[in-house]
């Protein structure tokens, strides 16, 4: 099944997509790697020969990451991927994450695939492939399963959709329809893809042994660097669905008292 990974990059993540790259090419054969840069402008020396490299420079609001992600899909799509795998730029595929993928996705072609993923600490900075099953430690918050194992999400599970890493076939992927384009810097597109595919009823399938690796980065939480993302998404996400995404994040802001509730919405408080 020839297989597509398809990358958002950018300029600050450099160190990690160096390294992904080099563990890429220790757990693939054959495969279609496409990178879209989010950067205004495409740094010098990024361009490799095994590489579709694309350029999605960011809109008003910051990267457009499912656009990126979006016109990623159709280049693999013409280069004649069988298999479309996302992987964002600061994660490192398992030694059996497209094994994982692929056998999935032959046993369930019409299924969003989505494998189990690991944080790693500040201090676990793997340098091969093979150092990362012992570090494995799959996020609580999602399902982890056996290798080989998978087992269809509830309803209620495709909130837990993250666009880290998860594989579609071409048909699956232009059934949901891709990334929605309104979402630009932090925030509700993935929520946004999984409710998608939820209401074409897309199967979405818990994938074991599909594991992938998110190297360490400073973070805060709640994300205050990107308060303002997520108020302007999450209220896309509420024109389109009804609802506001990221629910967990808004409470912590409002607690703080930087946001309050005004009707249907959130505000920045002044």
């Amino acid at each position: 099944m020839r297989t597509a990974v398809i990358t958002v990059a950018s300029s600050a993540r450099r160190e990690h997509l160096d390294r992904q790259r080099r563990m890429l090419a220790e757990v693939a054969g054959d495969i279609v790697r496409v990178e879209a840069w989010l950067d205004e402008t495409l740094p010098d020396g990024i361009r490799d020969a095994d590489t579709v490299t694309l350029h999605v420079p960011p809109g008003p609001h910051g990267f457009r990451v499912g656009e990126g992600r979006n016109r990623a899909a159709e280049a693999a799509m013409t280069a004649g991927a069988e298999l479309l795998v996302f992987l964002d730029v600061d994660c490192l595929p398992g030694p059996d994450l497209l094994t994982g993928y692929r056998a999935a996705a032959d046993a369930r072609p019409g299924a969003l695939l989505a494998g189990a993923v690991t944080y790693l600490a500040s201090v676990q900075r793997p340098e091969s492939a093979s150092d990362l099953p012992f570090l494995t430690r799959p996020h609580r918050a999602r399902p982890a399963l056996p290798v080989g194992g998978t087992r269809a999400a509830t309803p209620a599970e495709y909130d837990l959709f993250w666009s880290l890493s998860f594989a579609v076939t071409p048909a699956t992927w232009n059934r949901i329809g891709g990334f929605h384009p309104g979402y630009e810097g932090y925030g509700a597109e993935d929520t946004d893809l999984g409710w998608t595919a939820r209401a074409r009823s897309v199967e979405m399938r818990w994938i074991g042994g599909a594991d992938a690796y998110h190297q360490w980065h400073p973070v805060s939480s709640p994300p205050w660097q990107h308060l303002d993302d997520i108020l302007r998404n999450g209220a896309a996400f509420f024109e389109r669905w009804g609802e506001w995404p990221m629910g967990g994040w808004l409470e912590a802001f409002a607690a703080a008292g930087a946001i309050e509730r005004r009707g249907d919405g959130w505000v920045r408080v002044r």
